[in-house]
């Protein structure tokens, strides 16, 4: 555990393991925890490197100017403090959208590029999904509910099969120690609807893994699949029986993905 002062912010992250850097950005309303189900086997093949984004976790409490472009800015920085020339570079969701930005910009410190369940460009739904979880912020709604309504879309349809285990992670996440302030969420949805990166796909030149979820129904297969044609080195799988959070739903499956690509 360690803290990179960053201006007049601060970055908490954290190291786990030795090996080839895979560096983990998590997505929307997540920190370093999320990856939890997967450091352990993968910090036995890699020095893995997790962080809080600016508003969240335990780093600085203030977002209010993040973008996506100056989430990938801080992990730039984090990677130069580490003293680290290239790494396996890894975004889930809104990370995706870092990862990829990050990947364009500063091709020389990607290795290999691993997106999950993401998407390079926000359709008008979800746009209107993600401002309308803002809006139930706002007006005070149960916390326990509003993880709830999340948990439809990022869960698949067996994860709701066992009532007590969807309860428990409910809870969870409505007494987490370290909770993302309202505001600090709006911010991020704002930096993620302003996000578009198609034009410049065909820029990004590390070899490319594109993890979806069979049952992910936020940035469904279907849709992206044809957006993401642009990379270059680009190659799919599919993870059957998942949803939106596919590392959390199937670490086992996902870990062994990521390390056949890497390796």
């Amino acid at each position: 555990m360690a803290i990179l002062g960053i201006d007049s912010s601060s970055i908490y992250y954290e190291e786990h393991g030795k090996g080839s850097p895979l560096v983990l950005i998590a997505g929307l309303a997540s920190d370093s925890q999320s990856w939890l189900p997967v450091i352990d086997k993968l910090s036995k093949y890699f020095r893995v490197i997790i962080f809080d984004a600016r508003g969240l976790g335990r780093s600085s409490k203030d977002n209010s100017d993040i973008s996506i472009r100056s989430m990938a800015d801080d992990c730039v920085k984090l990677m130069r403090h580490l003293k680290l020339s290239s790494v396996y570079l890894l975004g889930h969701s809104m990370g995706g959208m870092v990862a990829m930005d990050l990947a364009i910009r500063y091709p020389e410190m990607v290795d290999k590029l691993i997106l999950e369940a993401t998407t390079p460009r926000m359709n008008n739904r979800n746009a209107e999904l993600l401002n309308d979880w803002v809006s139930y912020l706002k007006t005070g709604m149960d916390k326990f509910l509003w993880f709830k309504n999340i948990f439809y879309w990022v869960f698949s349809s067996d994860f709701f099969e066992d009532k007590e285990m969807l309860t428990q992670a409910i809870n969870m996440s409505v007494d987490y120690p370290y909770p993302q302030s309202d505001e600090s969420f709006e911010n991020q949805v704002k930096a993620i609807s302003s996000f578009d990166c198609v034009s410049e796909l065909n820029e990004i030149q590390a070899q490319t893994l594109i993890i979806y979820g069979e049952e992910d129904i936020l940035f469904s297969p279907s849709e992206t699949v044809k957006l993401f044609e642009r990379i270059p080195e680009a190659q799919t799988i599919t993870i059957s029986k998942v949803a939106h959070s596919i590392h959390m739903e199937n670490p086992a499956d996902f870990t062994n993905s990521v390390i056949d690509f890497c390796s």
